[in-house]
């Protein structure tokens, strides 16, 4: 089993978090109806597992990845997780969601994701997906959830995106304290250590890692296999059927080196990894916690899957 317990903040941190998380958007119905009691299984095996930061959004089935999520942890002792949730949708129902950044824009969703969750704080919330608002989201959601973390109704401010670049510039110009960073910080491409990840760990802001199957490719590397939400190209097809090669060669899954790769780097604090069922999450942390040799970083090296720059673990 994985070494789950909460990384230490470095100097500057406000918050430490658990090594693991459950990125609750596939029951949400993201990729298929998930019967509810099997995604509150899916939650209370996470909790038990130690993957104890549970990370939700209202965008996830408008809504629906909250209320499951707060229902499943309506019976579940509060110290016992860490819950994340976003701002920066504004959801109705019968309406498409749309980008919302404004103060009251920030308080409302708020107020929403508490209904649906039956809690009155949040351990995190980040903005979500703000790279064509940035000046709106400095000038207004950032300070919005900065208050809030000074009045204790969030204990840390955070952005995620699937974009590293912007996520850097909201770390130069704003005071968060963690960053998600989704399927850009992987054993497949890591864009995010050319600007993002040394900033945040010049700065003290911690990194988790999200999407570190890349949408699905490195949990099944097949033709067709789902990268970054569309079917995969044959070129990249190619190169995660190449890394799957070597983690077979050492007896590793390829799906146990997705998940450990990203805690090379030491801005990286956790990693979330989505689930639908609660075999879905025992399988995903017993392989979190498998043995990998440095052998086989090193052939990954070697066979120029991985740049001599990327740290591992």
């Amino acid at each position: 089993m994985a070494r789950l317990e909460a990384v230490t903040p470095a100097d500057g941190r406000r918050l430490a978090l658990p090594r693991f998380g459950l990125g609750c958007a596939p029951i949400g119905d993201l990729y298929h109806e998930v019967d509810p009691d099997v995604a509150a299984a899916t939650v209370h095996a996470a909790v038990d597992g130690g993957a104890t930061l549970i990370d939700t959004a209202p965008l996830y089935g408008d809504g629906l990845s909250e209320r499951r999520v707060g229902r499943a942890l309506a019976t579940v002792d509060r110290a016992r997780f860490q819950l994340s949730t976003k701002v920066g949708w504004q959801i109705a129902e019968g309406a498409e969601p749309r980008h919302a950044f404004g103060r009251d824009d920030v308080l409302r969703s708020l107020e929403g994701s508490m209904e649906r969750l039956g809690v009155d704080r949040f351990d995190v919330v980040h903005v979500h997906d703000p790279e064509d608002h940035l000046d709106e989201a400095v000038r207004h959601a950032v300070p919005a959830l900065l208050r809030l973390r000074d009045e204790g109704v969030v204990g840390a401010v955070g952005a995620g995106m699937n974009h590293s670049a912007p996520l850097a510039e909201l770390v130069r110009r704003t005071d968060l304290d963690v960053v998600l960073i989704a399927g850009r910080y992987t054993l497949l491409e890591q864009p995010a250590l050319a600007g993002l990840l040394p900033l945040c760990a010049e700065r003290g802001v911690g990194v988790i890692a999200a999407g570190v199957f890349n949408s699905g490719l490195l949990a099944d590397p097949r033709p067709g296999a789902p990268y970054h939400y569309h079917p995969v190209p044959d070129d990249v097809l190619r190169r995660a059927l190449a890394l799957d090669d070597v983690c077979a060669r050492y007896g590793v899954p390829l799906r146990a080196a997705a998940q450990q790769f990203p805690f090379g780097h030491p801005a990286v604090v956790s990693v979330v990894v989505g689930a639908a069922s609660p075999q879905e999450v025992t399988g995903n942390l017993e392989l979190a916690g498998q043995p990998i040799p440095a052998a086989m970083w090193a052939e990954l090296r070697e066979a120029h899957l991985l740049g001599p720059a990327v740290p591992v673990p």
